[in-house]
């Protein structure tokens, strides 16, 4: 995880360098894909175009593995960047060039409803037989290849898992009396009142923009509606007008009323906000494990004095957020086989080591415990739970959108909870029938 702040669908590429172009008349695949490839007839070209959201931090390693995967297979690969964006801007920029075709062969791209359409549109090539040639479901985490596969589909090849839980600061639970770090929703509840009482709010999160607030509410629901009605109501498939989603609205307000968040929270920005935990601001906060390079080691703090667990809900299995991060292949692309090699030597451990890769969904390529102590210890511990999409991207950006609005008004009180989650039934039935 690079960065100084993670955005609410950014991973990689939260600098505000400008995009490193690359001029797309030389690098928009070239030639015609082999006969029986998928692609087009005729002969293939064995220029590739990489379309990513690399970061000024990483770009450097990322080109350096792409000269040493065209060394070993004749290629000539380029990549454009276009970094910082986020989703608010490199999907459509994507879809651009797509719909224009001058698609990239290969794309980096997010899970969820961030990659779907791609997929509905046909433009996502299918990936099913180059799983079994190269084998990839036996070295990526399963949980990370579900997260690539569209209703059946495996139209991606995930390298990133990132799993979302409590990151906190332990001399501030220690100040409070916090002996264990909670097992139970009761015991989280007990361990917030334990922090307002030495003078500490107990989590911070930041409302500007919806999505890191969002964390918030979402491990709620998974608490009162369980994985199966969860994962249900995210799909569309069960209606949001019900108690369960009531009795999650009902507790995201007692956060506030109860102070467990800051005051003027829904106004205060994520970036300010996330890193408070290291700083002393806040007894924990919602986040992924690039919180410890951003947050922790940026700061030149001992990560042995954080810790962090999984958010209890008190059902079984035990889940957490979570999202995947991969790459698509163009299905139009004029070399099919050659971009899946390239995702095959990308997918490599050893490659994935070589990227600094701290979030890989690839086995063998786990955190180092010596640089990365907090990172190893997640992994270790919940890498392999299951997970909820996070709700950012489970929805189109559309909805997504009014989702948080929903949860802003619900805050501010312009809503109780029985007419948010009437609210929220309407938004999904709109995404329905659209």
């Amino acid at each position: 995880m690079t960065g100084s702040s993670f955005t609410r669908r950014g991973f990689l590429g939260l600098t505000s360098a400008a995009a490193v172009g690359v001029g797309l008349s030389a690098c928009t695949g070239g030639g015609t894909a082999p006969a029986g490839s998928g692609g087009n007839t005729g002969a293939a070209s064995n220029n590739l175009r990489v379309f990513t959201y690399e970061g000024d931090e990483t770009i450097g390693l990322f080109k350096a593995q792409l000269k040493k995967f065209d060394q070993q297979a004749g290629t000539t690969t380029t990549v454009e960047s276009l970094p910082g964006s986020g989703a608010a801007v490199y999907p459509d920029k994507l879809r651009t060039q797509l719909l224009g075709g001058k698609g990239p062969d290969v794309w980096r791209i997010w899970g969820g409803q961030i990659g779907a359409p791609f997929v509905k549109a046909k433009q996502a090539l299918d990936l099913s037989p180059y799983y079994d040639k190269y084998g990839w479901a036996d070295r990526i985490n399963q949980q990370a290849i579900d997260g690539m596969t569209f209703e059946g589909t495996k139209a991606g090849i995930p390298m990133m898992l990132l799993g979302l839980g409590a990151w906190y600061n332990k001399s501030l639970f220690a100040k409070a009396g916090i002996t264990a770090t909670p097992t139970t929703y009761a015991e989280l509840e007990a361990a917030n009142d334990k922090l307002l009482a030495v003078g500490v709010t107990p989590v911070g999160l930041a409302g500007k923009y919806g999505w890191n607030i969002m964390r918030l509410f979402e491990y709620l629901l998974e608490h009162t509606a369980g994985p199966e009605l969860h994962d249900k109501l995210l799909a569309g498939d069960e209606s949001w007008d019900r108690p369960e989603v009531v009795e999650a609205f009902t507790l995201f307000k007692k956060w506030q009323d109860k102070k467990w968040i800051a005051n003027g929270a829904l106004g205060m920005d994520p970036a300010d906000v996330e890193p408070g935990y290291v700083q002393g601001n806040y007894g924990y906060t919602i986040i992924g494990p690039w919180t410890e390079s951003v947050a922790i080691l940026s700061a030149k703090k001992n990560p042995a004095g954080f810790g962090n667990f999984e958010l209890p809900t008190d059902q079984q299995p035990a889940r957490h957020s979570g999202f995947v991060e991969g790459y698509m292949i163009n299905a139009k692309s004029g070399n099919p086989d050659k971009a899946a090699e390239l995702l095959d030597f990308l997918s490599k451990p050893e490659t994935q080591k070589a990227l600094q890769n701290t979030a890989s969904s690839v086995k063998g390529a786990e955190p180092d415990p010596k640089a990365l102590p907090l990172s190893a210890e997640w992994a270790q511990k919940y890498g392999s739970h299951p997970f909820y999409t996070i709700q950012d991207q489970a929805f189109p950006k559309k909805e997504a959108d009014q989702y948080f609005s929903v949860q802003s008004d619900l805050l501010q009180g312009k809503l109780a909870p029985d007419a948010a989650a009437k609210k929220m039934q309407e938004v999904i039935s709109a995404w329905a029938k659209s």
